[in-house]
């Protein structure tokens, strides 16, 4: 008798321990408040074809989902949702009409501290003041949603399609942005990734403010005022990116260091102009030359990348092309190494003021220089003589704009036909001492994502 008891015994113990089976629970208009007020961890809401009013607020580890045509209205108050629980899934919504308060944040899904590891899949976010926020929230994934901006606002009170703070291990994956203020900001995280984003008609597709050891890989942006920004952060890997067609720079470097930059397509617009009918978003936060080119002399992408304070990174395998500028380095910028990287169509291939002697070769390798008139009679794919960008006189017209007057006089002509003569007439410089005969071959990876449609 005493066994049976015991038995019976663990067997209602059993019962009464046993977790409830998640719940699957379909969600009319009007009731997504109290289904979300009433619902267990692991819950699944699927929330029904039509508008569901906001703002909300998730508090319960739960996935929510809809029916094609499923809506969350914030009707322009603060964040349209808000998730402070972990690992909350909202996939295959779409979420409009947040607040329009920056100082509070308000976003179209707003991811606070307590939301580790949700995942954002699949939604569709329109008229919101920011996308997507990740406040904190470690370990998310943010992926394959499409976003627009306010094109409605003043670009200073527009906000970001996507926004990381603190959020390690965050990945961004796959998503399309367009209109709104930056693309994708980032700033004070470390271990992220942002892959396969494409971004169109924004200030910055990608802004990195003190974010390290982490990865910007098979991006697109195309027709922005900068393609990605990269300012204050460290070790980082930039891999298989494109820009096509940004107006001031592909790529800027702003005392970022330490870091990888390979295989990445920088198209300018003489080599790949699109279409904009867009706004020319203003863009404050890019360091300047004393020598900025205004928009009515220019005719082109201003700069494939600019290299300011930056120090101890690698380019390889890069194609820079259609600008008004190839490569602007300046500010102290040191121990940069560039070799195997393709130098295209660009007004001015480098410019780099300086009396050191920087040599951009590397094991006996260089770089392709479209403008190299060089000769290979061995025919191993060297050219037989080293490649100077600029000379004399391009420093003389850099410090001294006035003197472009002069640019094709007769005595402009022999000092440059004298420095050819006699290369000890060199003040320091970039030398390239094996350039390439042939540029390398685009990486696949980035014709396969410039393809990619929203």
């Amino acid at each position: 008798m005493r066994h049976r008891l015991s038995i019976l015994l663990g067997v209602t113990l059993a019962l009464v321990t046993e977790p409830l089976a998640a719940a699957t629970v379909t969600v009319a208009p009007g009731s997504l408040q109290a289904a979300l007020a009433s619902a267990a961890p692991g819950d699944t809401l699927v929330l029904s074809t039509g508008v569901h009013p906001g703002p909300l607020t998730v508090r319960t580890p739960v996935t929510l989902t809809g029916e094609p045509g499923a809506i969350i209205d914030g009707n322009g108050k603060d964040s349209t949702l808000t998730v402070l629980a972990p690992n909350v899934t909202v996939r295959n919504l779409e979420i409009r009409n947040s607040g329009l308060s920056l100082i509070d944040q308000n976003s179209g899904i707003f991811l606070g501290k307590e939301a580790r590891g949700a995942v954002v899949e699949d939604n569709r976010l329109r008229d919101n003041l920011i996308g997507v926020y990740i406040w904190g929230a470690a370990d998310s994934l943010i992926r394959r949603n499409d976003i627009v901006g306010r094109t409605d606002l003043r670009v200073s009170e527009r906000g970001n399609g996507i926004q990381l703070w603190n959020a390690p291990g965050t990945r961004v994956l796959d998503n399309s942005v367009r209109e709104g203020r930056d693309g994708l900001f980032t700033t004070s995280s470390r271990k992220n990734v942002f892959s396969g984003n494409r971004f169109e008609r924004v200030r910055f597709a990608i802004h990195y403010m003190y974010t390290n050891d982490s990865e910007l890989t098979d991006n697109v942006s195309i027709g922005n005022n900068v393609g990605y920004a990269v300012m204050f952060s460290n070790n980082l890997l930039i891999r298989n990116n494109r820009s096509k067609a940004d107006r001031e720079h592909g790529l800027m470097l702003n005392s970022a260091n330490g870091s990888r930059i390979e295989g990445n397509v920088i198209e300018g617009s003489f080599a790949g102009a699109v279409s904009d009918s867009g706004e020319a978003l203003p863009d404050n936060d890019i360091p300047r030359d004393s020598e900025a080119m205004s928009d009515r002399l220019r005719s082109g992408t201003w700069k494939c990348v600019f290299i300011y304070n930056a120090n101890k990174n690698r380019f390889t395998g890069n194609r820079f092309e259609g600008c008004e500028i190839g490569v602007h380095f300046t500010a102290g910028s040191e121990r940069n190494s560039l070799t195997g990287n393709a130098f295209i169509g660009n007004r001015t291939q480098v410019k780099y003021v300086g009396t050191r002697y920087l040599d951009w070769s590397e094991d006996g390798r260089g770089n392709y220089w479209s403008d190299n008139a060089a000769f290979d009679l061995n025919g191993d794919g060297i050219s037989d003589e080293p490649y100077r960008p600029n000379d004399v006189v391009d420093r003389v017209m850099w410090a001294y704009p006035a003197a472009k007057l002069l640019m094709n006089s007769p005595g402009v002509q022999v000092i440059r036909w004298a420095q050819k003569q006699f290369p000890a007439l060199h003040p320091g410089g970039v030398i390239d001492s094996a350039p390439l005969m042939a540029p390398p071959p685009m990486p696949s990876s980035v014709q396969t994502a410039e393809r990619k449609q929203p």
